[in-house]
């Protein structure tokens, strides 16, 4: 049985808590939990002590101590992206291994020093990157795998936020770059790493614009909001906001942040129009990759749904995946109760040929059903990556810098090299197209691609 260390007791770190407390109890120990904000810490304690587990609690100065004491195997890497690097590096160099929440780190230079330190130690690293787990992510890495619709040339990529999710980064400690790189980095890492898993291959160049044209202080004045306060906690709007967050409404909220702001000073709650907010919320770039694919990608962090349209498009025919994780927010700011179900619809059309409607796997869970197969991957038994869905830090590394080329192309106004960032950054291994190239210009045989059993002709 593997043991394993926390540094970091956020909200993000319940997702790796919980299941070594819960499901993988029996698959891993959790033995020290580690923070900037004792209290956190103590509090990610207390909660494990509920299901049973005694975990020791470490400052933040105590890193060392921690490991030197409790020697996990493995450590889980949840604190804010700008110091990632530092504790990546420094639990390599201590003889762990390490999991770490995306992105990988906020710079080039930091990217390269991860990967040194891996080579350097033969330790290893993994990026938790659940949205490729999803099984929906999944069947359409299969159906570009098989060739169906040959090599992809094109591809469009637009995700929403809503304003519940996407509202969100605007309030915590992402809302300034310098903590977070901004949403090219801290979120839209994910939507890169999934870019660069489905067409297998490594991102050449990024050219990017953005803006924020929404979370911005004449955007409350506008809306009638105009005696706003810091935070949402005590401020004169707060019935009358629909972008409010009621801390005291939810108690994991409350324990985790209300009752431990006084030891650090962090409010969870602020104001989303505050003029101290430096990161956009609208945000488009073109990526061109090794392979002559050019993506065109959309961000944007103030719609009324949730969710994400992707497009291939391939020399025999057209890939499509439309994904609504939530059809809207209610007008006070509450999510809608009960919560609606997510859809997800896939549909590849050949070239001369009628559209097939897929017949989609089935997931449970958060992100598309991508976290508990991913916390299965992580802690469970050793099993066959067949779609190569662990990532390592060569992976980490190679999503992390289309966000960091993105903001040195939003500074400069000129496309960005990736390659020109920063030397020593290895490219990953890739599950690309390991038979679709020999059959780009057959037939179409609806028998040899056995994902269209269950699929509906539209």
């Amino acid at each position: 049985m593997k043991t394993y260390a926390i540094v970091g007791t956020g909200h993000r770190s319940y997702m790796y808590l919980n299941a070594l407390i819960g499901p993988h109890a029996e698959d891993g120990r959790l033995v020290g939990l580690c923070d900037l904000n004792i209290g956190r810490a103590e509090t990610a304690a207390r909660v494990a002590a509920g299901k049973g587990f005694s975990v020791p609690v470490y400052a933040h100065t105590d890193f060392d101590r921690m490991i030197a004491e409790q020697s996990p195997d493995r450590v889980i890497v949840t604190v804010p992206d700008n110091i990632h690097a530092i504790y990546i590096e420094r639990a390599l160099d201590l003889g762990c291994d390490v999991i770490t929440e995306k992105p990988l780190t906020m710079n080039a230079e930091a990217c390269a020093r991860i990967l040194a330190a891996r080579r350097r130690t033969g330790r290893s690293v993994i990026v938790g990157f659940n949205y490729r787990y999803s099984p929906v992510r999944t069947l359409v890495k299969q159906v570009l795998m098989s060739g169906i619709i040959g090599h992809v040339q094109n591809c469009t990529f637009e995700w929403l936020l809503d304003t519940h999710h996407g509202a969100d980064y605007f309030r915590r400690w992402h809302r300034t770059k310098s903590n977070s790189g901004g949403l090219f980095v801290h979120k839209a890492t994910h939507h890169f790493d999934l870019l660069n898993w489905w067409l297998g291959t490594t991102p050449r160049r990024v050219t990017a614009l953005g803006r924020r044209v929404f979370y911005r202080p004449e955007i409350g004045d506008a809306i009638g909001l105009t005696a706003r306060g810091e935070r949402c906690t005590g401020c004169r709007e707060f019935e009358r906001c629909g972008f409010r967050l009621d801390i005291a409404d939810n108690a994991h909220l409350t324990d985790l942040y209300a009752e431990n702001e006084h030891i650090d000073g962090y409010l969870r709650d602020k104001c989303v129009f505050s003029p101290d907010i430096d990161i956009e919320d609208s945000m488009n770039a073109m990526i061109e990759y090794d392979n002559g694919v050019v993506a065109n990608y959309v961000l944007t962090a103030y719609n009324p749904q949730e969710g994400y349209r992707v497009v291939f498009d391939g020399t025999r025919g057209r890939l499509e995946l439309l994904n609504v994780e939530r059809s809207h927010v209610q007008p006070d700011g509450r999510l809608v109760r009960p919560a609606l179900e997510e859809t997800n619809r896939v549909r590849v059309q050949p070239h001369f040929g009628r559209t097939y409607e897929m017949a989609l796997p089935k997931a449970t869970g958060l992100h598309g059903g991508g976290d508990k197969v991913m916390l299965g991957r992580l802690f469970g038994p050793a099993s066959n990556d067949e779609y190569g869905h662990v990532a390592d830090d060569r992976a980490g590394a190679w999503s992390a810098m289309v966000g960091i080329a993105a903001n040195e192309s939003l500074k400069s106004g000129s496309a960005v090299v990736l390659r020109d960032l920063v030397e020593g950054v290895e490219t990953p291994d890739l599950v690309a197209e390991p038979y679709g190239a020999a059959r780009i210009w057959q037939d179409f045989d609806p028998e040899l691609y056995p994902f269209l059993e269950g699929a509906e002709i539209v």
